[in-house]
């Protein structure tokens, strides 16, 4: 566990610099716009409800653009992630976007200790999370930890299905949960940057539906809301997928319904 830490701690912490440079990520429209939100945000803006005075922490949180997008919706909230270059350029977007936001330099397991027990309405995690922890149920017990009685989790999250997948769509990665993790060697990432990365290998986890849902049950949460799509917010298998205009996601270019691609998960702590 503490060398794919460092493995993945590498890679994240130069992505970071070049994804804040990324049109991608697009902090200047943040800037310029008060009301611009995020593509995954916008995407799930139905199902958040109104956040408005809810104290909220966002795990993995990258950059901030989710947060920040979360802030505008009238969320308190926390950005918590394990990369301190990730959080440097995440402090710098969100006073330029002008949202008050605490960053927290924290791996996911110790969020409980970094930020205290109970404190939080909601728990929010957004995509291309789950992957780089190698247990459901140690993520779902920190979950349990940071909410309030009655608080909740809200989490879109690339499907299982999808991580079975490789590059041509034939399923070749573990579906369910697995010890050792899967050892990746890339030199992309997922938006455009100006140069391949360095620090090239990953090390993944992939998670089961099941496993999921069974680790917040066992943790005290009672499921509310669960939606499967059939599209995500990148282009996960490059030459098989097309982008939606309209929503900014990919989805297969052939019968899309063949691919549960993303879903999103609602849950609440039980009192």
């Amino acid at each position: 566990m503490t060398d794919s830490f460092a493995i993945n701690k590498a890679n994240w912490d130069e992505r970071a610099v070049l994804h804040a440079a990324s049109p991608d990520y697009a902090f200047a429209r943040f800037v310029a716009d008060p009301a611009h939100l995020s593509g995954v945000v916008r995407f799930d803006r139905p199902r958040l409800g109104d956040l408005t005075g809810l104290r909220a922490v966002h795990l993995q949180c990258h950059l901030g653009t989710d947060t920040v997008s979360l802030s505008r919706l009238g969320a308190t909230m926390t950005g918590l992630d394990f990369s301190g270059a990730a959080l440097a350029e995440a402090r710098r977007f969100a006073e330029a976007a002008g949202a008050a936001i605490g960053f927290h330099e924290a791996a996911v397991y110790d969020a409980v200790d970094v930020l205290g027990a109970g404190r939080f309405d909601l728990v929010y995690t957004g995509i291309g999370a789950l992957c780089w922890l190698p247990s459901a149920a140690r993520w779902a017990a920190v979950v349990a930890g940071l909410l309030r009685p009655g608080g909740r989790l809200f989490i879109r999250e690339g499907h299982p299905m999808l991580w079975a997948l490789d590059e041509t769509a034939v399923p070749r990665y573990p579906y369910f949960e697995h010890a050792e993790p899967l050892v990746f060697d890339d030199p992309e990432t997922y938006v455009a940057v100006d140069r391949p990365l360095e620090h090239t290998v990953t090390h993944e986890w992939n998670h089961s539906l099941g496993e999921i849902i069974t680790a917040l049950l066992d943790h005290g949460l009672t499921l509310t809301a669960f939606t499967e799509h059939d599209s995500v917010p990148w282009n996960a298998l490059p030459g098989q997928m097309v982008h939606d205009e309209a929503t900014g996601e990919w989805r297969l270019k052939d019968t899309p319904a063949r691919l549960a691609a993303s879903y999103t998960l609602q849950a609440v702590k039980t009192g």
